[in-house]
């Protein structure tokens, strides 16, 4: 074990827990091999979620429904949360976790291409968490800005690919040289955008956090 990996087992232990149906979901899921945002990153969720107490939340990206569940019980203020998911297997799973949690109501799920539901939304929303196909992340940013109101804040997790996003493309395995390019073109955009003031953090596998300036 690293040093580096010594330290997040450390900073990791120091972690309160969830609700006991958030720590069920969360075992589940790594009993099948589905993967769920990392205790680090759910730490700062909570904490941007408290600073921000957003009434609506976008998700781009289920999966098991874990992360949405964790914003619907982590933000201290009542919310109504959008979330995209395309992978038809997990889409059942992530409706009957809604169920279990009581948060159906809360918890509006789309089913299908985000590239295509994201250009169909209309409301604004005061926190978006990206959290999809990281190839795609870049393609969704055009429409992501439009919905993002003034002062919300984007939230775009696994951003560092395990260290990858620093090395030349050619040291990269050819199939990930794709999403290794479009990666590095999302966090300059996100970087250099006028409209945005964003952090590049070493949390997790790497989470951006950009907050949309008001005009």
């Amino acid at each position: 074990m690293t040093g580096n990996e010594r330290l997040i087992t450390y900073i990791n232990s120091l972690d309160a827990g969830n609700s006991p149906l958030l720590e069920e979901i969360e075992a589940e899921a790594q009993r099948t091999s589905v993967p769920v945002i990392r205790k680090e990153t759910q730490q700062l969720l909570k904490v941007l979620l408290t600073m921000n107490c957003p009434g609506r939340i976008l998700e781009v990206g289920t999966a098991i429904g874990f992360s949405a569940l964790l914003m619907a019980d982590c933000n201290p203020v009542p919310c109504r949360i959008t979330t995209i998911e395309n992978y038809e297997k997990r889409i059942p799973l992530a409706k009957a976790n809604f169920l279990r949690a009581g948060k159906e109501n809360v918890i509006e799920l789309l089913e299908g291409d985000a590239s295509l539901i994201l250009k169909d939304l209309t409301e604004s929303y005061d926190f978006i968490f990206m959290d999809a196909a990281k190839g795609q992340y870049i393609h969704f940013l055009p429409d992501v800005m439009r919905l993002l109101a003034p002062g919300g804040i984007l939230v775009s997790d696994n951003v560092l690919q395990d260290g990858d996003i620093i090395e030349s493309r050619f040291a990269v395995t050819r199939r990930n040289r794709t999403i290794h390019k479009r990666m590095r073109e999302y966090l300059y955009q996100l970087t250099h955008s006028e409209a945005l003031t964003t952090s590049v953090l070493p949390v997790g596998d790497g989470v951006t956090v950009s907050v949309k300036k008001r005009s």
